[in-house]
């Protein structure tokens, strides 16, 4: 407790140090708490957070039939192969750069006009990032959070150790998880 020296302590300086002191110990709990909730949020598994319920498609589909599928909630389109495998990943953010305007004064490239190729007829594999970062099902959140702050990501598909997908990991369902202990 924080104690305001005074000569006369009247009642304006007492009261005043309990304030102080009361805020001091509810800022001592409140970090006490975020501690503990940010030890037990990193123990829990990815696949408790995890979606479940993910859009997949396939590289051959159309660009038409990826910006169809993406409604709702859903951010992300996983790219597999016919037994489920992860080969490729695509996310709005992706899908955005396609209608990002050229620089200024930008060198123009293959890859420059390969990029402004794309026309209805392009394809899923036109796109997708071929290898994505990705987080093992078995990892916990810990893993995951640093993951996603090291490289910037905001989606993580989840695979076992064959590359099959079990889900797909976002900020948002760990921003949830948070609210959920912290509340």
């Amino acid at each position: 407790m924080l104690m305001i020296p005074s000569k006369g302590k009247d009642n304006k300086t007492k009261k005043m140090s309990i304030i102080v002191g009361k805020r001091h110990l509810v800022r001592i709990r409140r970090r006490e708490e975020l501690s503990y909730n940010i030890r037990y949020i990193s123990k829990v598994p990815v696949r408790m957070v995890m979606d479940r319920d993910f859009l997949t498609l396939h590289p051959s589909d159309s660009l038409v039939k990826v910006v169809h599928e993406l409604r709702g909630e859903e951010s992300s389109v996983v790219v597999v192969d016919e037994e489920g495998r992860l080969i490729g990943f695509i996310t709005m953010k992706d899908i955005l750069h396609l209608f990002e305007p050229p620089r200024r004064y930008s060198i123009v490239g293959i890859g420059l006009l390969k990029k402004y190729s794309l026309s209805r007829a392009s394809r899923v594999e036109d796109i997708m990032v071929r290898r994505p970062i990705t987080i093992h099902v078995d990892d916990n959140l810990g893993k995951a959070i640093k993951i996603m702050t090291e490289t910037g990501k905001h989606h993580l598909p989840v695979i076992d150790g064959e590359k099959r997908v079990h889900g797909v990991l976002e900020v948002k369902d760990i921003i949830r998880l948070i609210r959920v202990v912290s509340g």
